[in-house]
């Protein structure tokens, strides 16, 4: 069975691929979302317990801005350093992809728990779910479509209510010229984030090895509440192999 490293969607695209990190293998990202509202600095990692499963930690920190109006009756933006961790999420595969081929499909599992200091924390526990597909088009990969559905929830620890979400999104990976890719994606909400609007992303994704990636990307609410109007992010990708018989295919790409 192929391995599917090489068609990360990770962050910070919101749209997940039907991908997993692979047999003792663990997966590095961080990536900067900056806007008006802010700047937010993430960082996760993940290991696969088995070619089929993996877990995943995460947290970020930044700074917030707020716009109120003092008591002279003048708007002032008050800026605030926070952090809140950790997110955790379980990812299951259910399908690899095949090229030219069945879509490959997976399932995840996660909470964001409220803990932390300043606006980034939760208002109260954030449990999620969703499902993944991804379609690959071409040999080299050459077009890849992806898209997740699923839902949130969120449980105010203050005022004691309950808050359901319903989040979906389709993304694509359109391959340039070797390492070069075009990225996008439209989506309504985040797993990782309750109370999230319409919104997407358009940028520019280096490959520059099998185990290494770059993203750059603009994105820009659509509709509903969302983080900011527009924000620019970028984010890189590492992975490291504990497993000592990885093998690779006449592709290049890693063989199970």
């Amino acid at each position: 069975m192929l391995s599917t490293n090489s068609i990360r969607a990770v962050r910070p695209f919101i749209t997940d691929d039907a991908a997993m990190s692979g047999f003792k293998r663990s997966e590095m990202a961080s990536w900067v979302f900056s806007s008006k509202a802010g700047m937010e600095v993430w960082h996760s990692a993940n290991w696969g317990f088995t070619h089929w499963a993996e877990l995943t930690i995460a947290g970020f920190w930044g700074r917030s801005n707020y716009e109120f109006i003092n008591f002279e009756g003048q708007k002032t933006t008050e800026k605030k350093w926070s952090y809140t961790l950790p997110l955790l999420q379980a990812k299951f595969l259910i399908r690899d992809y095949e090229p030219n081929s069945w879509p490959g499909i997976t399932v995840a599992v996660g909470t964001d728990m409220p803990w932390g200091k300043g606006g980034f924390v939760s208002e109260g526990p954030n449990a999620f779910a969703f499902a993944s597909v991804t379609q690959c088009l071409g040999e080299d990969e050459n077009l890849l479509f992806h898209a997740q559905i699923g839902a949130t929830y969120l449980r105010n620890k203050q005022t004691k209510e309950n808050f359901a979400g319903f989040v979906f999104g389709i993304g694509t990976q359109v391959k340039v010229f070797r390492g070069f890719h075009l990225i996008g994606e439209i989506v309504n909400g985040d797993p990782y984030e309750h109370g999230v609007g319409s919104m997407y992303q358009l940028g520019i994704r280096q490959f520059i090895n099998d185990d290494l990636q770059f993203d750059v990307a603009f994105g820009a609410g659509i509709s509903g509440e969302t983080r900011a109007s527009t924000w620019i992010t970028a984010g890189v990708r590492y992975v490291l192999s504990f497993n000592k018989n990885d093998q690779f295919g006449r592709n290049g790409r890693r063989i199970n």
